[in-house]
């Protein structure tokens, strides 16, 4: 992915549109490579019927080129899950003084009297 999506921001205001925009692009991206597996494993599986020599030794690329495809839509939703979790802290942060943070530990900020 584009790394983490709040290395890009700037004004928190920017946050929610941001972190749509990122998500939006990501999910767009998955779905393109779902749409090339579904294609992929079409023509495997026309190969394996035809049950001819060139067709069956052409699978063996096609199945490669199948898990990289695989691995790369499991990097976009790890990436995609890791974004969520950070601006969901990061939100939740701002909305109060005891937040529960994903390793389960609560993270005190100290309120100032004015």
């Amino acid at each position: 992915m584009e790394g983490d999506i709040f290395g890009e921001l700037g004004d928190t205001s920017q946050v929610d549109s941001k972190v749509l925009q990122v998500f939006q692009k990501s999910l767009v991206q998955a779905q393109d490579i779902l749409n090339q597996n579904r294609l992929l494993i079409n023509e495997i599986n026309q190969n394996h019927e035809s049950r001819m020599p060139d067709n069956l030794s052409r699978n063996v690329g096609l199945i490669r080129e199948l898990n990289s495809n695989i691995r790369r839509v499991v990097d976009l939703y790890a990436d995609l899950s890791s974004s969520f979790t950070k601006s969901q802290e990061a939100s939740s942060e701002g909305d109060s003084s005891g937040t529960l943070k994903s390793d389960g530990k609560i993270n005190q900020k100290r309120i100032r009297s004015s």
